[in-house]
């Protein structure tokens, strides 16, 4: 269950306020730069929004591209399998591409790097069952949860 501190000193609470927007924002440019992160910056919306809106925390959570990501990440410390695999193509093929256009060899063994360090990140979460999913899916369990 999500406790709620919202701050109680104004411009605290505005600060913190903005800090989600702007972290949300630089999620949002984590998929499509590939070795910008996506889940940490929500993550850290998440945690300025518990202190700033209970609306926007709720719009974060159920909001339809990121909400199961940031449910997934929240609760199980985990991933799904497709998310998995998707995230690890995209990746690779960006980085692929990148190598290709750069003829410097330390720009691409500095690519491979952050290549390798992603995928051993994304294969060191844990792998979320079916069951689990069906619970994170469900609309109860968000509401219970919030």
């Amino acid at each position: 269950m999500t406790k709620f501190r919202i701050e109680k000193n104004r411009l605290i609470r505005y600060l913190y306020f903005i800090l989600g927007i702007v972290s949300v924002i630089m999620g949002i440019i984590g998929i499509f730069v590939p070795v910008w992160p996506t889940t940490v910056f929500l993550l850290i919306a998440t945690w300025f929004f518990i202190r700033s809106s209970e609306k926007y925390y709720y719009k974060l959570v159920r909001n339809k591209y990121f909400g199961k990501l940031i449910r997934n990440y929240r609760e199980f410390k985990g991933i799904e399998s497709k998310t998995r695999i998707k995230t690890l193509v995209f990746l690779w093929t960006t980085l692929l591409i990148s190598m290709y256009f750069i003829n410097k060899l330390w720009v691409i063994i500095l690519l491979i790097c952050v290549g390798i360090g992603v995928t051993w990140h994304l294969f060191a979460l844990r792998t979320i069952t079916d069951e689990e999913l069906k619970e994170l899916n469900d609309d109860n369990y968000i509401s219970q949860q919030n």
